[in-house]
């Protein structure tokens, strides 16, 4: 299946004959040496659009869906994690096309939160899982609810797609590289007046409120959740079991009752996942590492989505699952663009995964990011130039960088804010130079314009890929909570218009 979606990209590649010519014809000055292939631009281009002209819309309803969520994956981090990616492949990069930019249906999607412009996470997530705009910092709660407030969320929960899959019969799964209790995950399965509320050691004396993962195991049988996979075991286990709960549960062996519980990559593996027992992994106490800094410990964001998708395949009903790939976020938010790309294409291969595992004419799957970030793309760097390095611009001889104002290189990549902003943050200390051997390092933070010490969200739009059942009513610009209902309508009906009454 993957195959064939990628096929439909060629119009981001050069025809066999400029293939075979692009050793003849490539930069010789390009910094990674690789040849910049010679393209007839209009035979591809005309291929493009003839696919296009005979793309139709599957009919439906969906039996499955998978929504692909990379937390904080803009444009602009899109555009070069895919450069990155050609670039590790050994050519130029800016024509390569990571595995769901293949999904032919796209739209751009508004991610502010009813309070705030530029949103966070909780907010944007509840829009996007239950059809419904709320405010900063909340999890599946209205909006007339303010943060924290145990007492008027008591009846503002909402419901997500979980419970619309419950109510069809369908089982549930979520797979994250964050926290299981994390803000995105979350707002699958619990509701919440903070994101903050994962543990009960995280919520006020005396409050009337559940926290996250009590949530998780409570809400378990009830919405069909099979599997659960990811990080965050701190909140599962009482503090005398090195864990952070406080009312002494051992929500793990709540679990287990009935479920089997993993916590290593060597554990998930062992397990057959069409049993019938619910699967929760946990393997890490906090977040997953990163996965430049992942070992074999822990399962890669791709292994956790093909076991989630082949046991939840067991349910003759079909099922909705929930993959985020959760960390690009937090490397953003530490300046680390490299870290941040790394995560990107970890989460590709996720999707990836996914798409060679379904059949797309009875699975829904959409690809999206809940928000973005202040990473730039900038100067004027020559086809070809290492993503991560500095500039090396168009027409300048050999391997010379591109100076700024102030005599010194600077890189592709860098942030409206955060912490690299030294020479903001030391009064009177000018910008420091950088090699490019440096910048492309992989702990290397990214110079900054205004001093954080974590880098913020963005406020832009975000992008939407999406095929199968019901997916051609996604296009143009849509509310973030119209997801929603694209989702509930491809499992409804499928069909192209609105759902029938």
């Amino acid at each position: 299946m993957l195959t064939t979606l990628l096929a439909a990209l060629a119009l981001q590649a050069a025809p066999p004959a400029a293939q075979a010519d692009a050793a003849d014809h490539g930069d010789p000055e390009a910094p990674t040496g690789q040849a910049v292939p010679v393209v007839d631009y209009e035979a591809a281009g005309r291929e493009a659009l003839a696919r296009r002209l005979a793309l139709e819309p599957r009919p439906g309803p969906a039996r499955n869906v998978i929504v692909f969520v990379a937390d904080g994956m803009d444009v602009t981090t899109i555009t070069a994690a895919r450069i990155l990616a050609g670039q590790r492949a050994g050519g130029p990069g800016e024509d390569h096309a990571l595995a769901f930019e293949a999904l032919p249906r796209t739209a751009l999607v508004k991610t502010y939160n009813t309070d705030a412009q530029v949103p966070d996470s909780a907010g944007t997530a509840t829009a996007i899982l239950s059809g419904r705009k709320t405010r900063a910092g909340v999890i599946n709660v209205d909006q007339r609810v303010e943060r924290g407030d145990c007492e008027g969320a008591a009846d503002a929960r909402l419901e997500t797609i979980a419970d619309l899959a419950a109510a069809m019969g369908k089982s549930t799964g979520v797979v994250t590289t964050a926290r299981l209790t994390h803000a995105t995950p979350a707002a699958l399965y619990a509701s919440s007046p903070d994101r903050d509320y994962e543990s009960d050691a995280d919520l006020p004396k005396g409050s009337a409120c559940t926290d996250v993962a009590r949530q998780l195991i409570e809400r378990r049988d009830a919405l069909g959740l099979r599997v659960a996979l990811g990080g965050g075991l701190r909140a599962f286990t009482p503090e005398g079991a090195g864990g952070k709960r406080e009312d002494g549960r051992d929500l793990l062996a709540a679990w287990a009752e009935d479920g089997a519980v993993v916590t290593d990559a060597e554990a998930l593996a062992a397990l057959d996942p069409a049993g019938e027992a619910p699967v929760l992994g946990l393997f890490a106490d906090s977040h997953m590492a990163y996965e430049a800094d992942r070992t074999d410990d822990e399962p890669s964001l791709a292994d956790m989505t093909r076991f989630a998708i082949e046991a939840l395949s067991a349910d003759e009903d079909g099922y909705v699952l929930l993959v985020e790939g959760g960390r690009v976020d937090h490397a953003h938010h530490a300046g680390n663009a490299a870290r941040a790309l790394g995560d990107v294409l970890a989460f590709d291969e996720a999707v990836a995964a996914a798409l060679d595992a379904v059949d797309l004419d009875e699975t829904l799957v959409m690809v999206t990011a809940d928000h973005g970030h202040t990473l730039a793309f900038q100067g004027y760097p020559r086809r070809g130039n290492p993503v991560l390095g500095i500039v090396r611009s168009v027409g300048a001889e050999g391997d010379e960088p591109e100076l700024a104002a102030d005599g010194k290189p600077y890189t592709t990549l860098s942030y409206a804010n955060g912490p690299g902003a030294q020479h903001v943050m030391r009064a009177g200390r000018p910008r420091p130079d950088v090699a490019d051997d440096e910048a492309q390092d992989v702990d290397y933070r990214q110079q900054s314009a205004i001093p954080a010490f974590s880098e913020t969200h963005g406020g832009q739009d975000v992008a939407l890929f999406a095929d199968g059942p019901g997916a051609a009513v996604v296009g143009g610009t849509m509310e973030q909570n119209v997801l929603y209902f694209v989702v509930e309508n491809a499992m409804k009906s499928g069909d192209s218009g609105a759902t029938k009454p």
